[in-house]
């Protein structure tokens, strides 16, 4: 314990008088790590704060947090070093890594359900632009006046038409991103919606705004139901609070009488 305490001591020293600098180390060695980067992390990272966020900083801190557990449980287990201790530090330090990312999944799938609700609101503005404009245009004016959860997932999509994919994967692809309830569908007829000519796009469209009108009804009905539940959930607290306030003032009542 000694010889561990002069180690951080002199590794704290070493630091404030810049003969180590962390930060310089982390960013030479952050692309040793890069095959560690998840395939959808950049993805919650917009998610969860904004489009301006940089994933190679928010990267970089996983990597450093990671590496101080590892070396700090090191030297924690340096005077009785063995396989298994090592072994136990290196998963130690990996779990650290992995945490910030599995905040990131649990943040994104409680905000399904929002996303879930806010989609086919989303969907009728898109329904109003494409009625003036091309898929592709409508999609990209929309992206500014779109919830801001939808907005990275919008500009990927646009992107990838742009680039000159025409095909099918871009839509399904934003679809994926937010697995909501009828999201694969609506992704689908807005795909045939941008290969339709003119003569078969109105009624594409309104085929379109039909279903749009049918999500809207069932978002309105699970909002609904989400506040009737509530609104019992708290009558009975209510009810069970009553009820075990009035029988404890009895049951008190009791003891009192027979007591005198």
């Amino acid at each position: 314990m000694i010889f561990l305490l002069i180690a951080v001591i002199v590794f704290f020293i070493a630091i404030y008088n810049k003969v180590i600098e962390p930060d310089k180390f982390i960013n030479e060695t952050q692309p040793l790590f890069k095959f560690l980067i998840e395939s959808d992390y950049e993805f919650l990272l917009k998610i969860r704060y904004g489009p301006d966020v940089n994933m190679s900083k928010k990267f970089g801190e996983r990597v450093r947090n990671g590496l101080i557990v590892t070396v700090f449980m090191i030297f924690l287990f340096f005077s009785n070093l063995q396989f298994t201790y090592v072994l136990f530090a290196i998963i130690a330090g990996f779990v650290t890594f992995k945490q910030p990312y599995t905040s990131l999944r649990a943040y994104y799938k409680k905000n399904l359900h929002h996303i879930n609700l806010m989609l086919p609101y989303y969907l009728k503005s898109l329904e109003i632009l494409v009625q003036h404009y091309t898929v592709p245009v409508a999609l990209s004016r929309s992206i500014d006046q779109a919830p801001d959860i939808f907005k990275s997932g919008l500009r990927d999509l646009v992107a990838k038409i742009e680039a000159g994919d025409m095909s099918v994967d871009p839509y399904m692809d934003f679809a994926k991103s937010y697995p909501v309830r009828d999201s694969m569908r609506m992704m689908r007829l807005l795909y045939r919606l941008s290969l339709g000519n003119q003569d078969r796009k109105q009624e594409q469209l309104m085929m379109f705004s039909r279903t749009v009108s049918n999500l809207q009804n069932k978002s309105r009905e699970q909002k609904y139901t989400e506040r009737l539940e509530a609104m019992e959930k708290r009558t009975m607290v209510m009810l069970f609070t009553t009820g075990g306030g009035i029988m404890l003032l009895m049951f008190l009542s009791m003891i009192m009488m027979m007591n005198y």
